[in-house]
Order: structure tokens, then sequence, then C-alpha cells
């Protein structure tokens, strides 16, 4: 008769896991998301024509209302040493440009899609669920890209 401890008897309890409040989170805050690109305007393919056409500031705008949100956000992580939910370190490695042409490239092929498609990759999945059905050929179109870059990128310069 063996006095060893049954697991049982000697394993600590499982953590609790919040993977399913999180995930509801994430679809609540996409769902937000979504409900604000469609009352913006900012799916409204004529919204986007426009700015293409430099007809009107408000895309440009609301873009760069974006950047300083982000750039604020940046430096409130950086100065506060914010944490991750899981209480792991937020780092923000430093971006090199080098001769930045990867940035070109890469910015002129999103930008031509982008006018391809009336939508960037964001507001295309709230397109969807307004209705707009033919973004799912875009969204496949997005997908088989970044499969794409996937597969190819040992092969590009970087």
């Amino acid at each position: 008769m063996s006095t060893a401890p049954t697991h049982s008897e000697n394993a600590t309890p499982p953590a609790r896991s919040h993977a399913g409040g999180t995930q509801l989170a994430y679809v609540f805050l996409g769902v937000c998301f979504g409900i604000t690109l469609t009352r913006s305007e900012v799916l409204s393919w004529f919204r986007i024509q426009e700015m293409f056409r430099f007809q009107s500031p408000r895309m440009y705008e609301i873009i760069a209302s974006a950047i300083v949100v982000a750039g604020v956000s940046i430096a409130y992580i950086k100065g506060h040493r914010v944490k991750t939910l899981s209480g792991e370190p937020i780092t923000i490695p430093p971006k090199t440009m080098e001769r930045g042409i990867r940035y070109a490239v890469g910015g002129t092929i999103f930008g031509l899609g982008w006018a391809l498609a009336g939508a960037c990759p964001g507001p295309m999945f709230a397109l969807v669920g307004s209705g707009v059905t033919v973004m799912i050929v875009a969204i496949g179109s997005a997908l088989v890209g970044t499969w794409l870059y996937g597969v190819l990128r040992p092969r590009l310069p970087h």
C-alpha cells in the first residue's frame, strides 16, 4: 500500500482562466469600434474617395486624431511602465528606419489595396456587419496577401 499523496492532495488548484471574459470583452470592444466607424462615416466609400481626391479634410482629421491618440497612449505606456492583464511589462522596442524602403513599399501596397477595395482592414469587418458582403472578397484577399507575405518573408530584403 502506497503512502504517497494522490494527485488531488498535493496539487494546487488550477488558475482561473479569464479567457472567456477577455474574449467577450474583445468582441464588445470590436462591436463598439464598428459602431463608431459606421456612425462617423469612416466606412463610406464616398468619404474615402473624397480623401483620395483631396476634396474634404474629414478623413485626414480622423487619421490625425488617431495618430495623436496612439502617440499619447504609447508615451503613457512607456512612462508609467504599464503591464498586461497577466502582469507582464509591456515593452515597445525602438524602431529602426534604416533607409525606410520597406516602409515606403509596404505603405504603397497598403494604400493601393485601400484605394482599390475602398476600405482599410479594420473597417472591412464593420462593412460586412453593415451588409456590404462584397467585402468578404477583400477580407479573403487580405488574408491571402498576409499568408503570402509570411511564406515569402525569408526571401524578402528586410
